[in-house]
């Protein structure tokens, strides 16, 4: 039974090593993401408050 145990992690490690189940270019961010988007909203509607109340900078 260890034997086999053995033998299983082995070909796992064979496996792992000549193709890797981990792809860090899955995991990469491409542009920007939703905190980016949360801010901007937040920043354009500080700058068009003072317009739609007439007021000017």
């Amino acid at each position: 039974m260890k034997l086999r145990a053995l033998g299983k992690r082995l070909a796992s490690a064979v496996r792992e090593f000549i193709a890797p189940s981990y792809r860090p270019e899955l995991h990469y961010m491409r542009g920007p993401g939703p905190a980016f988007e949360r801010r901007a909203i937040m920043v354009e509607a500080r700058s068009a408050r003072p317009m739609l109340r007439g007021e000017r900078k």
